[in-house]
């Protein structure tokens, strides 16, 4: 997870529009705002015979978004749907707008994952060719792993919140050296993320807009967090390995710490959106509170 969209951040369809005619040459027929995310506000955007997405994030997100759109293309040139962009007619990934910056992205069919040990086979095996396909791409605006401040003042919005972040980043740095697979990230492969069109086997990765450089078992415990944890994600971390994108070795010793430390992300994240009062990609803070309760669980073992 990245840092989410401020309260209030919107863009109005007619201004959309408009930005869509100047800088794309694109006149939709019709514009259908998506939900589900809590990083970006996202438009399906249907012409004749074609469709596409419209994604609009924060400033502040500003090189997560450009570096996602640099490690999208190359993912779907290698052949896994991932809603490359499409650049404005002067060649730009994605403009300025009122409420932070656009990108044009191809539209990808499919239905989303689910978990499951038949859908972990596909998660594994498509995030363990996505990170092949990223081997050696390289995007200057990406943010560094890791990004979590153990000093910020959010992380006082419970007693608990700061020692257990504390202490999940010192286990994850206890660990760094030996984890070496670095590369650029999806950020967040949760199932959903994972598109399989109806009747085929292959399978889209797409919303790369939370992308950073860091360490490829940052992804791996992602989406291992999503199934349920080590014990139940088998199927997953085994589809991963046969991709040869990391040794065991590396997974034996630093899936278990970043597993923690993305739990700790996750406490990170929701902490600032209460403190913050973010609302953005939800209709109150409920879910808010949960995603902190549910990352104190895991933390604290209970």
């Amino acid at each position: 997870m990245a840092h989410g969209l401020g309260t209030g951040v919107w863009m109005e369809p007619s201004d959309l529009e408009s930005v869509l005619a100047v800088q794309w040459g694109l006149s939709p027929a019709r514009m259908r705002r998506l939900t589900g995310g809590m990083n970006s506000r996202v438009w399906e955007i249907g012409l004749p015979g074609q469709r596409y997405v419209a994604k609009v994030v924060a400033n502040e997100q500003r090189r997560a978004l450009c570096a996602g759109l640099v490690a999208a293309d190359a993912v779907d040139k290698a052949g896994i749907p991932a809603g490359a962009p499409r650049p404005t007619w002067s060649g730009e990934l994605f403009v300025r707008v009122e409420d932070g910056w656009l990108a044009v992205l191809s539209w990808v069919d499919g239905v989303p994952l689910q978990g499951d040990e038949d859908d972990q086979l596909l998660i594994g095996r498509v995030l363990g060719a996505a990170h092949s396909a990223l081997q050696g791409v390289a995007s200057p605006d990406a943010p560094q792993f890791h990004w979590v401040d153990t000093e910020s003042r959010h992380l006082d919005i419970e007693d608990w919140v700061r020692p257990a972040v504390q202490s999940a980043v010192r286990s994850w740095e206890a660990v760094a050296d030996e984890v070496t697979s670095w590369g650029l990230l999806h950020g967040d492969p949760a199932p959903e993320a994972f598109l399989r069109p109806v009747g085929h086997r292959t399978c889209g990765l797409i919303d790369w807009s939370s992308t950073v450089f860091g360490p490829l078992l940052y992804d791996v415990a992602s989406a291992v967090m999503y199934v349920g944890g080590i014990e139940k994600a088998a199927a997953l971390i085994s589809a991963y390995l046969e991709q040869g994108t990391v040794s065991p070795q590396e997974v034996a010793v630093g899936l278990g710490p970043l597993l923690r430390f993305r739990w700790a992300v996750q406490a990170d994240y929701f902490a600032r959106r209460l403190a913050a009062g973010d609302l953005t990609g939800i209709t109150d803070g409920s879910e808010n509170v949960k995603g902190l309760e549910d990352a104190r669980r895991h933390l604290l073992g209970g």
